[in-house]
């Protein structure tokens, strides 16, 4: 079910977006669309790792749009290097531009949308006319929580449930806090088995509440009557006990306070790509935005109203984000089961660090990677608030984590020894590819001037700009 039709959900990022404008935009809502219309209508040159991810995918040449888009007549993906452009994507976005949200929720866009996915010809999706032009957007209050350093005090503050991001990463630091983590540095700049021992530890505990609890608030009811009883000081102290000499290896859900229904944590299943930008201007605006279809290529379904059919718009596979069973073995309803009109978990970590005493913003930073956002924006939230790195050195720091099964460490960034250390603790330690896409904005002094520093992962084609 993940390719196809029926893991497509409603596309909510544009009216998203549109409420956005309304509420906070100062220029007006269409020229806002012009360098993405003319990046389209130009095109960009093809990546070594696009070409890599389209060369690579089994499904995407099966939709006959996207065929036309990626590859050339023969079958092969198109070469590094080759200007593609996307005019059909360009006469959508000048569709937006011209008539707002309404362009893409009702009338023909919204017809071709509908009609690639109910007709898909092997796992048609249910998705109506009905569903997207009923589709609003929601204004959610970010979750923040305090995080103290030597005498720095901070407030970090995320994006609550239906993402897992915020409280995750608040679990993680505030679990590590608990411990002597702090007296672990960096080993040729590095982390060592040590501290990565109790980063993996705290990150079983996190991500075994993530599996029991966070769901879409409108449907599950948070622990205690709120989310933020998950990062509660006393709790969270609790949670670290159970740290020890040796890996737990999968760790149990804790018990933050009463839960009106008893739900079964949510196995294991795979998450994957997005994007992630960071942004400051001169007014003092910040956001820090991660969006997605989901897996890279989404559904593996175009989207086009060209008689053309080559080019236009993929489709996501958001739906892929709930869990696949609706109940474990016993019967126990999961929380982040599918229900009609109900938002999937994600990991998305859009991140804002502010000095607690003045309320002003120090740091944006998040990334895309699936369930290991939660792990790559820790890691570089933790490397330059406890660390003191630049964004840049933070980012590039090795890749690790574990969401509560094996140690994930990024392939080739490790010493032997540390691999041998951790898995003489009793973890299982898995090497492999971590392909974070990192981006960051950290306020920082120089001659005693306050400037803005930015950071953007080597690991994928992410660039810092400034004025």
């Amino acid at each position: 079910g993940v390719v196809g039709g029926r893991s497509v959900g409603v596309p909510g990022t544009v009216r998203m977006l549109e409420l956005a404008h309304k509420q906070h935009g100062k220029l007006p809502w269409a020229t806002l669309f012009q360098p993405a219309i003319t990046l389209a209508e130009g095109g960009f040159k093809i990546s070594a790792r696009l070409n890599t991810l389209v060369a690579a995918d089994p499904h995407l040449k099966k939709d006959p749009v996207a065929a036309a888009y990626f590859y050339k007549a023969d079958g092969d993906a198109r070469d590094v290097g080759v200007n593609l452009r996307n005019p059909e994507l360009a006469a959508v976005l000048r569709r937006i531009a011209a008539e707002g949200s309404k362009a893409l929720h009702e009338g023909e866009i919204a017809q071709a949308i509908v009609d690639k996915v109910q007709k898909h010809p092997t796992n048609p999706g249910k998705l109506s006319l009905a569903d997207l032009a009923d589709y609003q957007p929601k204004k959610r209050e970010a979750l923040c929580h305090d995080y103290q350093v030597a005498t720095k005090d901070f407030r970090v503050c995320g994006f609550p449930p239906p993402s897992s991001g915020a409280i995750a990463i608040g679990q993680i630091l505030g679990i590590l806090k608990n411990t002597d983590a702090a007296a672990k540095p960096l080993q040729d700049g590095i982390p060592s088995a040590d501290w990565l021992h109790l980063y993996t530890e705290a990150a079983r505990l996190a991500f075994a509440d993530r599996a029991q609890y966070v769901a879409d608030p409108d449907f599950v009811q948070p622990p205690a009557g709120s989310w933020s009883s998950l990062l509660a000081p006393a709790y969270l102290a609790d949670r670290a006990k159970l740290i020890g000499a040796q890996s737990m290896k999968v760790a149990q859900p804790g018990n933050p306070g009463a839960v009106k229904t008893s739900y079964a944590p949510m196995p294991d299943q795979p998450e994957y790509g997005t994007s992630h930008i960071s942004i400051v201007d001169a007014f003092g605006n910040a956001v820090a935005m991660t969006t997605t279809i989901e897996d890279q290529f989404g559904a593996r379904q175009m989207v086009t109203t060209s008689a053309a059919r080559s080019g236009g718009f993929l489709l996501n596979n958001e739906l892929t984000d709930f869990s696949f069973a609706p109940a474990d073995a016993q019967g126990q309803p999961i929380a982040n089961r599918v229900q009609p009109g109900k938002r999937p978990r994600s990991s998305m970590a859009p991140t804002l660090v502010f000095d607690k005493a003045t309320g002003e913003l120090l740091m944006s930073g998040g990334s895309p990677g699936g369930a290991a956002i939660i792990h790559y924006t820790a890691k570089t939230l933790y490397g330059v608030l406890n660390w003191g790195l630049m964004p840049q050195q933070a980012i590039n720091l090795p890749n690790f984590g574990s969401m509560n099964g094996p140690t994930l460490l990024e392939e080739k960034r490790f010493p032997p020894a540390t691999v041998e250390a951790l898995r003489a603790r009793g973890a299982e330690v898995r090497e492999m590819n971590m392909t974070s896409g990192l981006q960051a904005i950290t306020l920082g002094n120089a001659h005693g001037k306050k400037l803005w520093m930015g950071g953007a992962d080597p690991r994928r084609e992410g660039v810092v700009m400034g004025d």
